[in-house]
This record gives C-alpha cells, sequence and structure tokens, in this order.
C-alpha cells in the first residue's frame, strides 16, 4: 500500500524537486502518491486572495483561514475516499517554526501513518483560527525562518520515503544511517586509496570485519562527542554498553594525546 501525501501550497511546481528526481523520483507512484492542492483555487473573488493584513496591526500578510480550510478539506476528502480515513487515518501537520522539532523519532512515529496531508504557509504565518480547527501536529525542521513552508515540508517527506520498503537500493541502508543509533556516522572512504596525500584507514583496507565495525563505532562515538555533546548525553542516559564507553574513552585519550 502506498502512502499518501497531499499539500497545500501557494506554489505545487516545488513539489517537482520531490516527484521527479533521485531517490524520491524513483519512488514515486510506486510507494508513495503525492498531490498539491492551491489554495487561490479555493477563494471566492475575482483576485483569488489568499492573505490580508494582521489584525493588531505589524509588517507582512497572514495567510486567509477559509481558502486554506478548504484546500485541507478537499484533500481530507481526497483521502477519505480512498479509505484512508478514521481515527489513524488523515492527520494535517502545519510546517512551523513553533513546532515540535523534526528528528528521527518523529519520523519514525510518522512513518506508521497511511497518509498525511502538508500545511505549507507563506508570509507571516497563517490565521491561528485555521491551525486551531485543522492541524493536528505543528512540526518545525530548525530554529530559523524560511520563505515558506514548502521546503519544510519536502524535507519531511524525503525522511519519510526513506523509510519506506524497496525505496533504499539495499535494505541496511535505512538501518544504518546517522540517528538510527542516536550517533552520528562513521567518516566514509571510497577510491582511489590516497588522495591529495591523504590515506584511506589502514583497517578499512584490512578484510577485518570485526575490526572494521568497532572502529566505525569508535568514530561514530567519538564523532557525537565532539560534534553533537547534547546527542551524546542522551544516549549515554539511555545507557552505554561496556564496550561502547571504552570505545570512547580510546578516541577520547588519543584525541587529547594529539
Amino acid at each position: 500500500m502506498t502512502m499518501e501525501f497531499d499539500v497545500v501550497t501557494l506554489f505545487p511546481e516545488m513539489f517537482d524537486a520531490i516527484t521527479k528526481y533521485g531517490v524520491t523520483g524513483r519512488a514515486n507512484g510506486n510507494v508513495y502518491h503525492l498531490q498539491t492542492w492551491n489554495p487561490r483555487q479555493f477563494t471566492d473573488d475575482n483576485y483569488h486572495t489568499v492573505d490580508d493584513r494582521p489584525y493588531g496591526g505589524g509588517p507582512g500578510m497572514v495567510m486567509l483561514a477559509k481558502p486554506l480550510e478548504k484546500a485541507v478539506t478537499a484533500a481530507r476528502n481526497r483521502q477519505e475516499a480512498k479509505g484512508l480515513g478514521g481515527i489513524n487515518g488523515t492527520k494535517v501537520i502545519y510546517l512551523s517554526p513553533q513546532g515540535r522539532s523534526l528528528n528521527h523519532d518523529v519520523v519514525m512515529e510518522l512513518s506508521q501513518l497511511p497518509a498525511l496531508v502538508l500545511l505549507a504557509g507563506r508570509y507571516e504565518g497563517v490565521d491561528e483560527r485555521l491551525i486551531e480547527r485543522q492541524a493536528d501536529y505543528e512540526i518545525s525542521i530548525g530554529d530559523y525562518v524560511l520563505s515558506g513552508g514548502e521546503l519544510a515540508a519536502m524535507v519531511l517527506i524525503d525522511c519519510l520515503v526513506r523509510q519506506m520498503p524497496g525505496v533504499l537500493g539495499d535494505p541496511e541502508s535505512a538501518r544504518q544511517e546517522s540517528f538510527t543509533s542516536g550517533l552520528l556516522d562513521f567518516p566514509q572512504y571510497t577510491r582511489p586509496e590516497v588522495y591529495q596525500g591523504a590515506v584511506v584507514p589502514e583497517v578499512l583496507m584490512s578484510g577485518n570485519h570485526a575490526r572494521i565495525k568497532r572502529w566505525r563505532l569508535q568514530q561514530s562515538l567519538g564523532r557525537t562527542w565532539l560534534r553533537r555533546p547534547d546527542m551524546l548525553a542522551l544516549k549515554i542516559e539511555n545507557g552505554l554498553s561496556g564496550e561502547e564507553k571504552k570505545l570512547l574513552e580510546e578516541f577520547q585519550r588519543a584525541y587529547e594525546t594529539n
């Protein structure tokens, strides 16, 4: 069964980046389907107005609730017509800097759902009453501001599609990526063996799979310690194995010596 994405956006053409290229392009129509809805098609005036000035004053414009709600309702109806309604069916996500931070756990949680409606806002945001009436979740991809929610929606779709069976050539790829283990990824190398004087680590050329696995785990632990101490603290809180503690201590000693 495919996963259904319905995206409410003023710029449907932007989603060609997802549906026509790369891994998500190859998976389009096979393991997921994406439908866009332009709120301008749900307006009542000749100018197809979708925004107005904010009450209380201030710069910029705010997206109107009515055309957005009509677009979201049309998206919900399409999904429900495909048998995807009900308590575990269609969920609406508003992509927002005020939302829950997107991480691997959130991706895995959402990947269990059969259908999503993604609302991509623009301008200064969306009338809060629409969010209260229609949004099941608000999700943020980072503590910064984008020009609109389209890029955030594409990030979320890409993350979800990668988790679907058969999308990646090797089933182990998704399981071995960064964050699935709570650690950053280890460094990767390919041909040539020597590039600009830099040599591939000897252990990777050894053919000893146990040594390679140990080295990669140590590099993941060390990189996380250096670059994302917040992630390492959570990993430690959840419990490091005796081997992981030993490898991390070895990495830290070597780093401090150098």
